[in-house]
């Protein structure tokens, strides 16, 4: 699951580096940060040395989602609007959220701490992607998305305090992560802003 989910993230990462016409350095940056800085801080909230700093495999998987992401930059006008990168940053959040919640269920975390960390590391990378970008965080808007993440860790808990298996638990969480996320991205789903139902109340009134 954190292979699949180091390539995903970094094709969607790097995707955005070329869209903002950044240079391949800069692409590249962008898109190993994407996939590397959630799993990091998983990796320091557990109190391990990150994975990333101790194989080049990982490295290597990431460099493999940039230059998919440049080899589908010269093929398609806007490879981070394309359905294969939308999709595979559903991918990439599942492999992600199921990784942390494995992670954070072996170090014996509560049910409070599977969720955060799972949480942090499906999204953190690209939180911190979208500060290089010069951009506010998606992820604090009204796009339904850390709420897909929520939701799968959630369910890996409850199936493990359950006496799921591991591997059941991590498909129930990930089916769960990418079939909400796909929906979301079929009907335009988005959370309520707070501008909103202040909004609504005063229609209301």
């Amino acid at each position: 699951m954190n292979a699949v989910g180091l390539v995903a993230f970094a094709l969607v990462g790097a995707s955005k580096g070329i869209h903002e016409r950044f240079d391949v350095f800069g692409v590249t940056v962008v898109g190993l940060t994407t996939a590397f800085a959630g799993g990091a801080t998983r990796d320091l909230l557990v109190d391990r040395t990150p994975l990333v700093l101790q194989s080049p495999l990982e490295v290597g998987l990431g460099m493999v989602g940039v230059g998919l992401a440049i080899a589908l930059s010269v093929a398609l006008d806007s490879p981070e609007d394309h359905p294969g990168t939308l999709y595979a940053d559903a991918i990439g959040l599942a492999a992600f959220t199921v990784a942390g919640s494995i992670v954070a269920t072996g170090a014996g975390l509560s049910g409070f701490g599977v969720v955060a960390v799972a949480v942090i590391n499906a999204v953190g990378g690209g939180a911190l992607a979208d500060l290089l970008l010069g951009r506010s965080p998606f992820i604090l808007f009204e796009d339904f998305y850390a709420s897909c993440a929520v939701l799968g860790a959630s369910a890996y808990w409850a199936a493990s305090v359950l006496g799921w298996s591991g591997t059941a638990a991590a498909a129930l969480c990930a089916g769960l992560v990418v079939s909400t996320r796909i929906v979301a991205i079929s009907y335009d789903w988005g959370l309520p802003t707070a501008h909103g139902l202040v909004a609504g109340e005063s229609v209301d009134r």
